[in-house]
């Protein structure tokens, strides 16, 4: 099965009362435990990347990982950034694969927390890329003890909420109704009536962060309260965790890969256990027939060029690094021609992360400046055509 829209997912989980796990990937031994939790429940799941953990893995790396993993899988996926800290993270994201992003204004004032999420989802939804918000503040740090990093908890409004969604654009919004990020200590006092509110006042999914040590009770009562998405990674590194110190324990003398090779398993084993407390297990079918399926879109340029040889190669250079950067462009590659006799001796192949990004991709000020300016001048012999990639 393709990736799916992540805005689709969340929208029919939300009209039928269950909740999709956005479940954090640090490692391909996570990575592989939670698509495989996903698969044996028949689920959807959203495979998420926080930036805050970019120093544990080289992000780009890890991404190719995601990706190829996700459309080799039978479950219905999509691939998050996870508080994402800018714009310009958000365009990485999504050049690496990620079909949903969210910007973490959290931290900044009402107004400067608008503009910032706005930014980056008329930049996404250009790419047809689906993008949460997060209004008020949910303090503590992912993986860690949640007094280690308090901050100050800061509860969404209805009535901010309504205004935030309406201004920004976002496809699903996370709220702060009293939960914390990393491992809770005590009773959460969570705000239910709140949410209750907030549900009612506003059209798209909402987002819970930081879940771990909630009971089963009361992430059920969440979900019926209107909770669409629910952000969980803690209780994963503490279940991979508790794995390798079993292994050392058990073994003295073990050496790396028999210290994680439980690791996959003991994720698989957690994610599976929250997803079926979601309500999302079974559920693939019909997000087969719900979801729009995730396709990115090869645009290919075959053309003869005029001028000396070193003018075209300096073109081409130009291009790759220009129009790779146009947001919703996943790579920008050039190639030539093998054989002596082909009709065209040049191409491009620009691959863009779906459908939407041609009319972004046309229209963006740098490629009509290149095109304009470097190639149309030298390429006047060519043929231009989207492709569709299963």
């Amino acid at each position: 099965m393709p990736l799916v829209n992540m805005s689709d997912l969340l929208t029919h989980a939300r009209r039928h009362r269950y909740a999709v796990a956005a479940l954090d990937v640090v490692s391909l031994d996570f990575l592989e435990g939670v698509i495989a939790a996903a698969e044996a429940c028949r689920a959807p799941v959203i495979v998420s990347l926080a930036e805050s953990h970019f120093e544990h893995y080289d992000f780009e790396l890890l991404m190719a990982a995601v990706v190829a993993a996700c459309r080799r899988s039978s479950a219905p996926l999509a691939i998050h950034l996870d508080h994402g800290a800018s714009l310009e993270s958000a365009v990485r994201g999504i050049r690496l694969g990620c079909n949903g992003v969210m910007v973490d204004g959290s931290q900044l004032g009402y107004d400067d927390n608008a503009a910032t999420t706005r930014a980056v989802t008329e930049m996404a939804h250009a790419c047809g890329v689906a993008v949460e918000g997060e209004l008020g503040y949910v303090p503590g740090e992912e993986g860690e003890d949640a007094e280690r990093h308090p901050g100050e908890l800061i509860y969404t409004t209805p009535e901010e909420a309504t205004a935030f969604v309406d201004t920004t654009g976002v496809d699903c919004l996370a709220v702060s109704i009293g939960t914390l990020h990393g491992r809770l200590r005590g009773e959460p006092q969570l705000d239910f009536e709140r949410l209750a509110a907030i549900a009612e006042a506003t059209p798209v999914p909402l987002v819970i962060h930081g879940g771990t040590g909630l009971s089963d009770e009361l992430f059920e009562r969440l979900i019926a309260s209107g909770v669409a998405k629910i952000n969980y990674y803690t209780a994963l590194a503490d279940a991979a965790a508790r794995a390798i110190r079993t292994a050392a324990a058990t073994d003295p003398r073990a050496g790396y890969t028999r210290l994680t090779h439980q690791v996959r398993d003991a994720v698989r084993d957690e994610a599976e256990r929250v997803i079926r407390l979601f309500g999302s297990a079974d559920r693939a079918d019909e997000l087969l027939a719900h979801c729009r399926p995730w396709c990115e879109v090869e645009h290919v340029i075959l053309f003869n060029a005029n001028g000396d040889a070193d003018a075209v190669e300096a073109m081409k250079a130009t291009g790759r690094d220009l129009l790779g950067a146009i947001p919703g462009v996943r790579e920008a590659a050039t190639g030539s021609a093998v054989t002596a006799d082909a009709r065209y001796r040049h191409c491009w192949l620009v691959r863009f992360c779906g459908e939407p990004v041609i009319d972004a991709y046309k229209y963006h000020p740098d490629h009509q400046a290149f095109a304009d300016e470097r190639f149309r001048p030298i390429a006047a012999d060519r043929v231009t055509i989207d492709f569709e990639l299963d």
